[in-house]
């Protein structure tokens, strides 16, 4: 078998599941603890036996989350694992449910790997390390759902895990040349997505739906063919983008694109570069804000030696010794062992989908915060450069709470929230001239998002109050309707900032500003001080008491 190190940054970057009788009963209702019923989650779907005599008061509730009556003799119900989860502690405090148990697939052998029945069986699978790091070695994912967009070189479609494997949709054409960047697509498409098939390896989600854009069709990867892969991918989404390439060079309109995916759903993960050596120069676009970016690691859960280190990293992943599928141009047997960080980026972005999927009510700003908090810390103590906030770590991910939906974003500028900014229509707008009154709750963060923009109306007369209540530290600013930047600084800072409130601590800020004679929309400014890390608040827009 060949080996590839695929370490260059100049164009590409390089659960517990539940055993087969979870719950059982004796002629007694089930009573589940927390953790046994956070099991159920391994598998897509559970399966909930009801007491007979009481099954009509659960219907209702089993039908708002799309429940199907299986057998009516048996009172038996199907339902997502996700959704029984929540469901199932006030069914069985109401006495209603007689037996639980996850949808196992035919076959599967409870007794198998210590009770589990894990996905990872193809011939190679024994040469693959990296299941066992992130927590998924006796895992079966779940089935397809969230889509996963790898905007790459083209995958080679005659390769036998992707022959003929479901769900597999090819947004352009998919064309590769000999030149050895051009296995990488396929490469990294198999970390991701190779099936059970009893073929070589098996990728993190081998039931993924899986979405493949050639953005080097001509042999060479450019910044416009990435550009058109987001856009097909906001097309034929929202889900996981997976973005294994970058550069040095901080392009406007790469960023402009990048955040245009964000804004319209979609988690976007970039490996973080195999710059080490020569200094860890930021790459981008994993440098670029609500990008989730991926360290490698080695079978020691250590940093690797080709892996940059970045202010801007989120989490890691495996990324060294990597067993992957290539097109057989390069080599005869189909399979190689590839280094770097482009293939730490697809096992985030596989892991990613699959909780999406199995958790599919978090919008992509909760499922950017359960990822890479829900990692597994190593290294030093807390985030670092090296790894963010550590190992990628499954079913963390899949049972971790999430944070509130952080709305509006991305919103860290004007340009990001006015019409005819980032998008034709802007965002919309908290307050309008019928619609006088508002309130939202969102975060912000140091590293991803210190800086929240809102657009208000100013009626002509009158007054407006508005507030911020904060977890913790933030400023409040309010600009006028001609700001360009909230970063404005000397004459056109003493034009357009109408307002400023900056109290110490977690005490609320507040702003009242008078109409200026005629109706317009001016902006309002949260953000964290120089010494804040993060602070959940509410932002109250109301006209003043007379």
């Amino acid at each position: 078998m060949r080996r590839v190190v695929l370490t260059g940054i100049a164009a590409l970057c390089c659960s517990p599941a539940a055993s087969a009788a979870l719950l059982t009963h004796q002629g007694q209702p089930v009573t589940a603890g927390t953790r046994s019923l956070a099991r159920l989650q391994a598998y897509p779907r559970t399966l909930v036996e009801l007491d007979h005599d009481r099954a009509a008061q659960a219907l209702p509730q089993l039908r708002r989350v799309g429940a199907q009556q299986l057998d009516p003799q048996l009172s038996l119900w199907r339902l997502p694992s996700w959704s029984a989860v929540r469901l199932l502690p006030r069914l069985e405090r109401r006495g209603l449910v007689r037996s639980v148990s996850p949808d196992l697939p035919i076959g599967a052998d409870p007794g198998h790997a210590g009770g589990f029945f894990g996905m990872f069986t193809d011939p190679l699978s024994p040469q693959e390390w990296w299941p066992s790091h992130i927590g998924i070695a006796n895992w079966i994912g779940p089935g397809p759902g969230v889509p996963v967009t790898m905007i790459d070189s083209g995958v080679d479609l005659s390769h036998e895990e992707f022959l003929g494997r479901p769900n597999t949709i090819a947004l352009n054409a998919q064309t590769f040349t000999a030149n050895d960047e051009e296995l990488h697509g396929t490469a990294t498409a198999s970390v991701v997505g190779a099936p059970v098939n009893g073929k070589g390896i098996v990728g993190i989600y081998p039931l993924a739906k899986l979405q493949l854009w050639d953005a080097s069709p001509g042999g060479e990867l450019t910044v416009g063919d990435e550009i058109a892969g987001l856009r097909s991918a906001i097309k034929h989404g929202p889900g996981v983008i997976n973005l294994s390439l970058g550069g040095f060079d901080r392009i406007p309109i790469e960023e402009h694109a990048i955040l245009g995916a964000f804004a319209a759903g979609n988690l976007i993960v970039a490996s973080a570069g195999n710059d080490r050596g020569e200094g860890s120069s930021p790459s981008y676009p994993a440098s670029f804000a609500h990008v989730l970016t991926v360290g490698a690691t080695d079978e020691a859960d250590r940093v690797t030696s080709f892996s940059s280190s970045s202010q801007a990293m989120d989490l890691a992943a495996p990324g060294q010794d990597m067993e992957a599928a290539i097109p057989t141009v390069f080599e005869p047997t189909g399979y190689a062992q590839v280094d770097g960080t482009s293939f730490s980026a697809p096992l985030v972005s596989g892991a990613a989908a699959a909780v999406w999927t199995t958790r599919p009510t978090l919008t992509n700003t909760q499922l950017f915060e359960v990822m890479r908090h829900a990692s597994r810390d190593v290294g030093k103590r807390g985030w670092d450069a090296d790894t963010g906030y550590g190992v990628l770590n499954v079913p963390a991910a899949i049972t971790r709470k999430a944070p509130p939906a952080d709305p509006q974003e991305p919103n860290e500028d004007v340009y990001l929230v006015r019409p005819n900014g980032l998008t034709r229509a802007g965002k919309t707008p908290l307050t309008a001239q019928n619609r006088p009154r508002a309130a939202i709750k969102a975060s912000v963060e140091r590293r991803e998002d210190p800086e929240d923009v809102y657009r208000l109306w100013l009626p002509a007369k009158g007054k407006i109050v508005v507030t911020a209540r904060p977890t913790a530290n933030v400023q409040l600013e309010l600009w006028g309707k001609s700001t360009t930047t909230v970063f404005e600084r000397g004459a056109a800072a003493k034009r357009d900032l109408l307002g400023t409130s900056a109290h110490a601590g977690a005490r609320f800020e507040r702003i009242t500003l008078k109409g200026r004679g005629v109706g317009q929309f001016v902006y309002a400014d949260v953000f964290l001080p120089k010494t804040g890390v993060q602070a959940n608040y509410t932002l109250s827009v109301a006209p003043a008491a007379r």
